[in-house]
């Protein structure tokens, strides 16, 4: 038998508080305290470091099976590692659609033997996406995929019944619907947020209202069958009271808003750059003060940060043919730090709370987002929350390069990341 490896974290600060060391013995934390030593382990000089539980993304586009151009599980996985995530959740969009047992077995092999962090995948709600008959979700979840979390994520379960039958069908496993808001008609031909920027550049409105009649109609179907719906990637205001209500009414609603949501605004759009063309779409600076105020409340449940790579060809191009979607494993935590720690919105135990607690309860991931304890898994993640540095996508493990931060000053550097006891990441270096 090969012997246990150890490593020793040296005066790492506990979710930003109070500074001790923690010993890593195999896949466990072993101890947590003040002046520990262990024969023959790897020490890691922390002081002034913030050790994070691993971080857990509720939704990530990881391409594979069928886009590899773009992504592949083994180098999303490698970008999730560098920016300190020990779990991402793959959604179904793929090709072929994530809706049988078969392809989410696949993926979900893909991710164990990439070896860089857990792989669950997010299984369609419909038979490819096309929102006209419910997919095998009992067959996903009985997989060895184990499947909770389903999601037509890229278009909307538009149809009320197909809605309410797949949140009744989910409930027999705790099972929850992520649902992409977006009124298909009401979007038709749009290019941009609806409102004074799109108007003075003649693009085509993405109203705040398509998202909005959206997760009203959720909320109050997850209320009548007594289910769980988890909003993805909310953006704007109004979505914002929608759901404070429906949780002021003790419903089963969760929701997620991405890093480019809480920074990134409508303006950006007026340079014509398709880097910023997202569904849903960069909203105003009123949005994103009240998506800001509404992580930091609670009103929002957690971060995710919808990584969706594109080759440069999808993205290079004029603005109406470019792709929607923006990469953002490797500068999510960076972006959270600038926005909601460096402004005093939440302290390292709210990020440790959005970004790693509160996610991996939504998608009951055993393992993850447990506490920085003796006993607990050791995945773990290691920030200097005092480094500045520019982004420069040339050095990506993602296979994509469609950042929207290239050549912007953001905060903190991962230095490393632990699956399970195993350094994935070492010095901010993919081991």
């Amino acid at each position: 038998m090969s012997e246990t490896t150890k490593t020793l974290l040296r005066g790492a600060r506990l979710i930003g508080g109070d500074s001790a060391d923690v010993l890593i013995e195999g896949e466990t934390i072993a101890a947590v305290g003040h002046g520990l030593s262990a024969e023959g382990a790897t020490v890691i000089e922390a002081e002034g470091q913030i050790l994070l539980p691993g971080l857990v993304d509720l939704h990530t586009h990881l391409r594979e099976p069928g886009r590899e151009d773009s992504e592949t599980v083994l180098t999303g996985t490698q970008a999730a590692a560098v920016g300190g995530y020990t779990a991402v959740h793959a959604m179904a969009n793929t090709f072929p659609v994530a809706d049988t047992a078969g392809v989410v077995e696949q993926v979900w092999r893909l991710g164990r033997e990439s070896g860089y962090c857990d792989v669950q995948p997010v299984g369609a709600v419909t038979v490819g996406l096309e929102g006209a008959q419910l997919a095998e979700l009992g067959a996903m979840h009985e997989s060895a995929a184990g499947v909770v979390v389903f999601s037509d994520d890229g278009k909307c379960v538009d149809d009320a019944v197909i809605m309410r039958r797949a949140l009744e069908y989910v409930k027999a496993f705790d099972g929850v619907i992520a649902q992409h808001a977006q009124e298909p008609r009401l979007t038709e031909g749009a290019q941009m947020n609806e409102g004074v920027v799109s108007a003075q550049l003649g693009l085509g409105g993405w109203p705040a209202v398509a998202e909005e009649s959206i997760i009203a109609r959720d909320v109050l179907l997850a209320a009548h069958v007594d289910s769980r719906v988890h909003i993805c990637h909310l953006s704007t205001a109004g979505s914002v009271e929608i759901v404070r209500w429906a949780k002021s009414k003790g419903w089963n609603v969760t929701a997620e808003v991405t890093p480019h949501h809480l920074l990134l605004t409508d303006e950006l759009v007026r340079s014509y750059n398709p880097v910023y063309k997202v569904n849903p779409p960069l909203r105003t600076e009123a949005d994103v003060l009240a998506l800001r105020e509404a992580l930091a409340d609670g009103t929002i449940d957690c971060v995710a940060t919808d990584h969706a790579p594109h080759p440069h060809e999808d993205k290079d191009c004029e603005w109406a043919a470019a792709a929607m979607g923006m990469v953002g494993l490797e500068t999510a935590l960076s972006v959270v730090q600038h926005t909601m720690v460096d402004t005093g919105l939440l302290d390292w135990a709210g990020v440790a709370d959005r970004m790693s607690f509160r996610p991996a309860a939504i998608g009951r991931l055993a393992g993850h987002g447990r506490p920085v304890a003796a006993g607990e898994p050791a995945n773990l993640t290691l920030l200097d929350a005092a480094y500045r540095g520019v982004v420069n996508p040339a050095g990506f493990a993602s296979r994509s390069r469609n950042t929207p931060y290239e050549g912007r000053e953001l905060p903190g550097r991962v230095t490393h990341t632990f699956l399970r006891g195993r350094a994935t990441v070492v010095d901010g270096k993919l081991t």
